[in-house]
């Protein structure tokens, strides 16, 4: 059983409304994350994955990262939609975001696009947005989608949502 989803209006989304299993979906609006105080990701030529219950998780290609940011993969879990997942710790400016970032090297066929792509929790970094909007962090600390004024929930994530 889920929440009552909140109205969205005009030119919002609700995240009730996202399917499932997810949707893979090129975006063009320009993606930013800044940790340290150094832009270390920055496109217009990313992916976003809509899932119900879920705020989109943004995924970047490999060559929007600053060179050397990404530590040696580790495993990470499985998702039952993108396949198995690798995790990395994120260093700039002299600081590490331990587990701050993930990728699916060899997804699923559905998710093949995003192979290699880096996605990273907004929590951990001083801050994350797209196009000029900065994004406020999925609540909880397992899943790492990005929250902007056109979304509504409410929000997988935060205690309690566990079940839905």
């Amino acid at each position: 059983m889920h929440p009552s989803p909140d109205p969205a209006g005009p030119g919002e989304e609700s995240v009730w409304d996202y399917p499932r299993p997810p949707r893979l979906e090129p975006v063009r609006q320009r993606l930013r994350v800044v940790f340290a105080g150094l832009t270390v990701a920055d496109t217009r030529e990313g992916f976003r994955v809509l899932e119900t219950s879920h705020p989109p998780t943004y995924y970047c290609p490999p060559s929007a990262l600053a060179p050397g940011l990404l530590g040696p993969p580790r495993r990470a879990g499985i998702c039952e939609w993108k396949g198995r997942a690798v995790l990395f710790d994120l260093t700039a400016g002299g600081r590490v975001a331990q587990g701050a970032a993930w990728a699916y090297p060899d997804p699923t066929p559905g998710f093949r696009p995003i192979a290699n792509y880096v996605a990273v929790y907004a929590g951990a970094m001083d801050a994350c947005y797209v196009d000029d909007e900065r994004v406020v962090p999925q609540p909880g600390g397992f899943y790492g989608g990005w929250i902007t004024r056109a979304i509504r929930g409410p929000f997988k994530g935060g205690p309690g949502t566990m079940g839905w």
